[in-house]
């Protein structure tokens, strides 16, 4: 995939292994680039499934069950039937979800094993949203973009539609193009996920005590110092939330409008990256992953990834850099 004189010179005599994915940004497209941190993502949240907490009843009664609540009764009904289908053999089963999550990640850094992984990722992340995920509460009128609206695995999904294989990939290029979603229904869903995310925020629930209060939930179980940023961020908000509420909406509205619309697309594209690592860090705690009880880093890591899945070829590569280095990391406690 990346042939040309440089590759031979540098690589005379060396065999060409299959799992060399890691290469530098330098040698990669932006679109391999998000494959492999697509993988590496998958890999941690099959790190976070194996967690002890996952394999009691209380990942049942303290996850899975919570995510009925709220719902219309078909979709309740069906996430609390799965609940307790799986519940008697939870340990077994959560090893199969272990593994399912690591088996998507490591197929995702070999490149001849892409397309099918991301395949397989669709149906898991389909079946995580409906029955872990209550469908991102979506249903409940109490859904939140800045806890975990529309729900983590959908973003899973939309990057890997963005980040799906081209046969022209690595031919210089760089660009995405939009995978399988095309270059228009990219920009369709791009603005659909960022206007209608500021659309949930302007809802009457998601007022200023409601931001103040997710960050009240998302210090529980964190580390003291982690927990001690976090109430002592919601005690500075005060009475302003619903300020700084109208202005994340103004901005997501502005990304989602302007990246759609090709206006002002790297700058826009940083202030993206910039909102996830926001939300990621504050009110959606980090996913949790410091609690012991985090599943996965939650929607943050994935909109900052969906902004790098819209790189293009620039005649500033800086604008390449600033986004691959703005993508928050997951962590594992």
């Amino acid at each position: 995939m990346h042939g040309g004189n440089h590759d031979r010179s540098a690589g005379a005599g060396r065999p060409r292994h299959w799992w060399r994915p890691l290469a530098t940004a330098t040698t990669v497209s932006p679109q391999r680039l998000v494959q492999v941190v697509l993988g590496l993502i998958w890999l941690a949240d099959g790190a976070l499934q194996l967690q002890p907490f996952m394999f009691s009843h209380g990942f049942v009664t303290g996850m899975l069950l919570p995510a009925a609540q709220g719902n219309p009764a078909p979709v309740a009904g069906s996430i609390t039937a799965m609940a307790h289908f799986l519940e008697p053999h939870i340990a077994l089963w959560n090893a199969l979800f272990a593994l399912t999550q690591v088996a998507i990640g490591l197929g995702l850094l070999v490149r001849r094993t892409v397309r099918p992984a991301l395949v397989v990722s669709f149906a898991w992340s389909f079946a995580v949203w409906w029955f872990a995920e209550g469908l991102g509460g979506l249903l409940t009128g109490a859904a939140s973009p800045l806890d975990g609206a529309p729900g983590a695995v959908l973003l899973y999904v939309l990057v890997g539609l963005l980040a799906w294989p081209r046969r022209d990939e690595g031919a210089g290029t760089g660009a995405t193009r939009g995978g399988l979603l095309g270059e228009v229904g990219a920009r369709v869903t791009w603005a659909v996920l960022w206007v209608g995310s500021a659309a949930l925020l302007l809802r009457p629930g998601n007022s200023g005590p409601s931001l103040r209060n997710t960050l009240m939930a998302a210090s529980t179980g964190q580390p003291g110092w982690y927990s001690s940023v976090l109430t002592g961020t919601a005690r500075v908000l005060g009475s302003h939330g619903s300020l700084l509420t109208l202005g994340i909406a103004a901005e997501m509205a502005l990304v989602g409008i302007g990246v759609a619309l090709d206006w002002q697309t790297p700058r826009l594209l940083g202030v993206a990256t910039v909102l996830a690592a926001l939300i990621w860090v504050f009110p959606e705690g980090l996913g949790g992953v410091l609690t012991g009880q985090g599943t996965d880093p939650n929607t943050g890591p994935l909109l900052a990834l969906a902004g790098l899945a819209w790189y293009r070829s620039s005649p500033d590569p800086a604008v390449a850099r600033v986004v691959v280095a703005a993508v928050p990391a997951p962590t594992t406690a």
